[in-house]
């Protein structure tokens, strides 16, 4: 089994929050928070800050971590695996820019495109906006559709 940990975040100002068109790689297509994979010896708040340097190009000061979120594609060659932790920020340095990888873009909360990103996110991402502290388990079949889900509200991760 392929296990990978990855960060994830979203910037957030009053009612709105900055997604990302992913241009290249895994995910391309889809509006999402930005973030990727760890480096060895890294933190997860390390990766968050790194993530979101290279691929928008803002440093987040003040995120807090909302979600943990387990991916699994057991039909996939060597049955993937994605543990995703998921950081809300609003306090930020720099203006967000394109990347070779992500175009960012703002959205009014209540104009999210959720049918242009991945299929999980309706389910989660709202009770996250809404300040739910959430872990979850989606189950997504080879063509990358989403075939199981369990979401959980929890006092802490």
């Amino acid at each position: 089994m392929s296990d990978v940990r990855r960060t994830l975040l979203f910037l957030q100002k009053n009612d709105q929050i900055l997604l990302a068109m992913k241009k290249r790689g895994f995910g391309a297509g889809r509006w999402n928070g930005v973030g990727g994979k760890l480096e060895p010896g890294e933190s997860l708040e390390e990766a968050t800050i790194r993530e979101c340097q290279e691929e928008i190009g803002v440093t987040p000061i003040a995120f807090r971590a909302l979600a943990e979120l387990d991916f699994y594609w057991p039909e996939k060659d060597e049955n993937q695996h994605m543990y995703v932790y998921a950081y809300i920020c609003d306090s930020w340095d720099g203006n967000p820019q394109e990347s070779e990888e992500m175009a960012p873009s703002w959205f009014k909360i209540k104009d999210i495109p959720y049918k242009e990103m991945w299929q999980d996110d309706e389910f989660w991402l709202p009770k996250v906006l809404d300040g739910k502290i959430v872990k979850g388990l989606f189950n997504f079949d080879e063509d990358d559709n989403l075939i199981s889900q369990d979401i959980k509200e929890v006092n802490e991760l």
